[in-house]
């Protein structure tokens, strides 16, 4: 039954007219009841919900009564939110707190949605967005420990791999030496293949002459679920001399994707990486020092290229302008003798 209040739809759920209903009760128990039941979601996402029940927890107190918290209340979170956080963190957790309360409403907790007009701005932060160019990512390789941890941030940085999901993901059975392809079988979207660029080979080869027989997944150590991949990281990042750069996988990712979107269709390279092209424009995509090199470079070819038609054209003489009249060569009909005579230059329209 729908489009009943809180209070009848506890009355009908007691003498047995109605399903059970989710109770009007406390922020705290509501949320952690909301996210308990979300089974549909991945790991990663189930942790971003946990982050914005805490900060909605943080705000309000766990045992303020969901169905007391107004429109005027969820203004204050979202400003509060954007003073104190990213943008893209602040749009994140008013998303989420916009499903929380909507499931509320759903569930006749709540006559309506606090949240509903509350807006969360954009959840892309260009601040973290950071090239790795190919330099900087050789010196991070020469200063990795060991082939596997070479081999995953290649992944990463030449293969476009999200990590550490799908590098802990892929087995010997998803390398395709003979058609010099990766399938990619991506814990969040599922297959899809890649190119084995020249880049991966060599580092592919090497982990495979090292991998004992009988071996299943291409990475064999760091496969332990609440190991910590980026800490780790960051010491090799330090290690070659370098400081270490915003989302420090991720931008590994996004640069691969800004290289190859250089130089193949975004449809192909999205369907590489595994993204669309919307979310590539808004989170990976970025303008390059080489993008101003090669937009010079361009100039100046077409600067000289103009340079050397106009010289071309003064050497021969042979420029027309309007006005102008030439000696043509005329061929009459047969019989008649063959002259020259001058020809004004005209339009295509006949001139009375």
């Amino acid at each position: 039954m729908t489009g009943i209040d809180a209070k009848l739809a506890r009355k009908l759920a007691r003498v047995g007219l109605t399903g059970p209903r989710l109770e009007a009760g406390k922020l705290g128990s509501f949320l952690r009841e909301y996210i308990d039941k979300r089974t549909d979601v991945r790991p990663n996402t189930k942790r971003n919900l946990e982050q914005s029940r805490r900060y909605l927890g943080e705000h309000f107190g766990e045992g303020r009564a969901v169905r007391s918290i107004t429109a005027a209340d969820a203004d204050g979170f979202g400003f509060a939110m954007k003073a104190k956080y990213a943008e893209a963190t602040a749009a994140r957790v008013i998303k989420h707190a916009r499903q929380f309360f909507t499931f509320a409403r759903r569930g006749g907790m709540v006559e309506a949605d606090p949240f509903a007009e509350v807006k969360p701005g954009s959840m892309s932060n260009e601040a973290r967005l950071f090239f790795i160019d190919r330099t900087t990512a050789e010196k991070v390789l020469a200063a990795c420990p060991d082939a596997e941890w070479r081999l995953i941030i290649a992944l990463a940085r030449y293969g476009g791999l999200r990590t550490p999901s799908e590098p802990l993901a892929l087995t010997w059975e998803d390398v395709k030496w003979d058609l010099a392809r990766l399938r990619i079988d991506s814990p969040k979207t599922g297959e899809r293949w890649i190119p084995l660029f020249p880049e991966l080979r060599p580092l592919l080869e090497e982990a495979f002459d090292r991998a004992e027989p009988g071996t299943v997944h291409v990475i064999t150590r760091y496969r332990k679920f609440n190991q910590n991949l980026r800490t780790q990281f960051t010491k090799i990042i330090r290690r070659a001399g370098l400081k270490p750069w915003p989302r420090p996988f991720q931008n590994l990712r996004a640069s691969r994707e800004t290289e190859l979107a250089a130089d193949h269709p975004l449809h192909v390279v999205t369907e590489w990486i595994g993204n669309s092209a919307p979310v590539a424009a808004r989170h990976y995509l970025s303008v390059t020092d080489a993008d101003f090199e090669k937009a010079a470079r361009k100039a100046a070819q077409s600067s000289a290229d103009t340079a050397n038609r106009d010289s071309t054209q003064l050497d021969s003489g042979k420029t027309e302008t309007p006005g102008n009249v030439e000696k043509r060569e005329v061929v009459t009909v047969p019989g008649e003798l063959r002259r020259e005579e001058p020809i004004p230059l005209t339009g295509v329209e006949p001139v009375f």
